[in-house]
């Protein structure tokens, strides 16, 4: 296989992975802060990661910052957040040709990753806060986000549920916080945020190109070798308890059609046998749910499974109708039993393989996909590639999904009902 992986560690709990490939054209370096999420730092952690990419001590405005990146072939230098188990990952990523396609032999390699080291450790700072203009996008732009979702009610029935399962955990919290939080947030306590990251938080560098530099990996250890870090461990794989009773809560809104999501939580250590019960149960078109629930009894409008593998969750969501919930629910937890009764076909565990392999054979297409896969496998504490990963779901067993299926049990349910239901 022509794909390399190495890992290094450059400074106080920071990470250096280089993945190669020589098919590429561009190049993709990613700096991942990894911190435990919080209700109270979230919405700050957020904002105080994103300015970086709008404005640099040198560039000090987004035209001069987007006249920069033009110049450089189109490259992009971008942010985002997402949490993983009871962990915040904000993410600061720069995109761009390899050198040997600029046209007049310019360095751009080089030059990205001087612009993505000045927008880390030199920001646009003036007097202990961000630039002004360059907080307040930002901030907005976090608002509007938080908005969309609230108004996307599917999106929203999974937030709440998984707050309903996770709470009093840090997992409860969403990954940007919440628009009180967010609004909270000021130029000069997002700036004291982003401090608090680049002190304490283990830090994940990935550098996918098509050939090594060991240029990019030194210019990032010299970088953090000039600043003070106390950082902290941060895990990943933290279970969540299952609660003593079944949680119901419900909620109404002005909707058209209801939303049910239901938790449930196992013990299984068998992440792939986990994987491909999902897979079989509900994650596909032809899995049990779609097939039965939504096509054979037409109980729901969609139907669909999702693991958290960190906290050892299944979330099975729907959109029903009011007066289909409860046929729903007890149609979801008999084809889980079908399951754990071994009612599982061959051409079942035929598709469910050929569903995960089709979605492993996508990853390498691009820098990015090979980016986040490594960086899911590092906190998976496992490093696989997807051809390994795929022959470990192929040698799971009917009898491993049967196990797998047993060990689920019901946590909680979240509903959100219409109002226009409602007698």
């Amino acid at each position: 296989m022509l794909m390399k992986y190495k890992r290094t560690e450059i400074g106080e709990n920071v990470g250096f992975t280089s993945i190669t490939d020589p098919k590429f054209k561009t190049a993709h370096l990613s700096v991942r802060f990894i911190t435990e999420l919080s209700e109270d730092t979230a919405s700050a952690n957020v904002i105080g990661t994103d300015v970086l990419t709008y404005s640099t001590k040198s560039l000090p405005t987004l035209s001069l910052l987007n006249e920069k990146l033009s110049a450089l072939y189109g490259a992009n230098l971008t942010s985002y957040s997402v949490k993983k188990g009871d962990s915040q990952i904000l993410g600061i990523n720069a995109s761009y040709i390899v050198n040997r396609y600029a046209i007049d032999g310019e360095d751009i390699e080089a030059e990205m990753t001087s612009l993505l080291i000045e927008s880390i450790f030199s920001p646009n700072v003036r007097d202990g806060k961000f630039d002004e203009e360059s907080f307040s996008i930002t901030k907005k732009e976090l608002l509007d986000r938080i908005d969309s979702e609230i108004n996307n009610k599917r999106g929203y029935a999974l937030a709440r549920a998984t707050e309903t399962a996770f709470r009093g955990e840090p997992a409860q919290v969403m990954s940007y916080g919440t628009r009180k939080t967010a609004e909270s947030v000021t130029a000069e306590s997002a700036y004291c945020a982003y401090l608090q990251l680049l002190k304490t938080a283990p830090v994940e560098i990935t550098y996918v190109s098509p050939e090594e530099n060991t240029t990019v990996m030194e210019m990032f250890r010299e970088s953090f070798a000039g600043i003070v870090r106390e950082s902290e461990k941060v895990g990943f794989n933290k279970p969540s308890p299952l609660k003593q009773e079944v949680v119901t809560e419900s909620e109404e809104f002005d909707v058209r059609q209801c939303k049910m999501v239901m938790a449930f939580k196992y013990d299984c250590k068998d992440k792939y046998a986990v994987k491909m019960l999902n897979t079989v149960w509900g994650e596909t078109p032809v899995s049990k749910l779609f097939m039965n629930v939504r096509e054979k009894l037409s109980l729901c409008y969609y139907c669909a499974t999702r693991i958290n593998k960190y906290k050892k969750t299944v979330f099975v969501d729907i959109g029903v109708e009011r007066n289909n919930i409860e046929k729903a629910k007890a149609e979801i937890l008999h084809q889980l039993d079908e399951i754990r009764n071994g009612n599982i076909t061959d051409n079942e565990i035929t598709s469910a393989v050929l569903s995960l392999d089709n979605a492993l054979t996508s990853v390498g297409d691009t820098p990015s996909s090979y980016s986040s896969w490594y960086f899911d496998c590092l906190c998976d504490g496992e490093i696989v590639t997807p051809e390994e990963c795929s022959e470990k779901y192929k040698s799971v067993t009917k009898e491993d999904i049967v196990n797998a299926g047993k060990s689920l049990t019901l946590d909680s349910v979240y509903i959100m009902y219409d109002k226009e239901e409602q007698k």
